[in-house]
């Protein structure tokens, strides 16, 4: 494998690490600027929602530059987006800094999940996706503790901002140009919006991330409130939880290069019953801790479930089309989750929050029973049935 798709998991690292590396200290942001817990909530889904909306725009009005450029770009932005947040003086000023890099954020998903597909499939998909694994292993516990051990919330963006510059570093280093693909006249890529099953894909995607997000966005303030974990523990339970996650984005890989809807319907299963189990365990220390083991390991398969689910019958001219809309999918159901997250904890309190989880799972299980591939045979220009022939692109 080479070594720009390494590098572009490094980029992956560092922006999921900005993005969710707020998970773990929003108890504290809540606290220092007199909001509550579904209002912090909003630093998490506002930024979701703002990559949501932006997604297929900023894809099409960049279509013609450098690829490696942008990818560059966005992790420059977000090295200071990170810095800005780490001096806000307020919530609102804070909220702005978050929001700021959600718009660029796409960009880098859309391409180096298209460029790692295009060189070597799932394979080079999944060793970019782990870098959300390792995002979730490293940059959300180590901006918790970071925040922790310095007794200051500002520590855990000054780290963020650290991460990121690293992964900008990675990515001039080892990536080399890659120029955009030359389009021919007339070209569009909103043939494959006739497609059923893609649509059917991108709803349960939504509906996925919404159920890992309503709980996992707040697993935080339920460690702390319900299992009564100090600042320390609970930093030390999200490093646990995401050490679980690669071995579990490992083995979810292996899983759909051999069955992809079996591995789907087992995902679902497994993450509706260890959420259960937090919930009726979530009081007693030693259960929990085991629990949020295998919870780690199930979550974090979600990712590359989505996206090999949406993009394994697309030809590879449509790529990044569709990884614009995965994208903005992905990131209204991280924004939806953790929306109606705060509403259960707003009303019930954040123990019951599982339920919600359960609940949008459930609905996911059952629409994966549905399947419109046989039915419906999408027109695929001459142009796109032609580059599925050729050879994987060499980044």
């Amino acid at each position: 494998m080479k070594k720009s798709i390494y590098a572009m998991a490094l980029g992956a690292f560092g922006i999921i690490t900005t993005e969710f590396g707020v998970i773990g200290v929003l108890p504290n942001l809540a606290k220092v600027f007199d909001v509550s817990l579904e209002t912090a909530g909003w630093l998490l889904s506002a930024f979701a929602l703002t990559v949501a909306v932006s997604s297929p725009f900023i894809t099409a009005l960049t279509t013609n530059i450098n690829r490696k450029l942008l990818m560059s770009s966005v992790l420059a932005v977000f090295v200071v987006s990170n810095l800005l947040s780490a001096f806000s003086p307020n919530f609102t000023v804070l909220m702005i800094a978050r929001i700021l890099p959600a718009f660029l954020h796409p960009l880098f998903w859309n391409i180096s999940l298209a460029a790692a597909f295009k060189e070597s499939g799932s394979k080079a998909v999944s060793i970019v996706m782990s870098g959300v694994s390792i995002a979730t292993v490293m940059g959300v516990p180590i901006t918790t503790y970071a925040a922790e051990f310095f007794n200051n919330w500002q520590a855990s963006f000054f780290l963020a901002s650290f991460v990121s510059l690293i992964a900008f570093i990675g990515l001039v280093l080892f990536v080399p140009s890659m120029p955009s693909p030359r389009k021919a006249a007339g070209e569009s890529k909103l043939y494959v919006l006739k497609n059923p099953q893609l649509w059917l894909n991108l709803v349960s995607t939504i509906l996925m991330l919404a159920g890992m997000f309503s709980s996992y966005g707040y697993l935080a303030a339920y460690l702390e409130k319900i299992t009564h974990m100090n600042g320390t523990q609970v930093s030390l339970m999200l490093l646990l939880f995401g050490g679980a996650g690669v071995l579990g984005n490992w083995i979810t890989g292996i899983a759909l290069s051999r069955n992809v809807m079996l591995t789907t319907r087992v995902f679902f299963s497994l993450l509706i019953a260890v959420q259960v189990l937090a919930y009726f365990f979530g009081g007693i220390f030693i259960p929990m801790v085991i629990i949020l083991t295998f919870w780690g390991a199930i979550h974090t398969g979600g990712f590359i479930i989505g996206n090999i689910r949406s993009t394994r019958s697309v030809p590879h001219s449509a790529l990044e089309f569709v990884n614009s809309l995965l994208t903005s999918c992905y990131n209204i159901g991280i924004s939806l989750g953790t929306m109606l997250g705060g509403f259960i904890i707003a009303r019930y309190g954040v123990h019951h929050v599982i339920w919600m989880s359960a609940a949008l799972l459930a609905v996911n299980l059952g629409l994966s029973f549905v399947n419109f591939g046989k039915q419906h045979a999408v027109a695929v220009p001459e142009a796109a049935e032609e580059e599925l022939a050729v050879p994987l692109m060499h980044a």
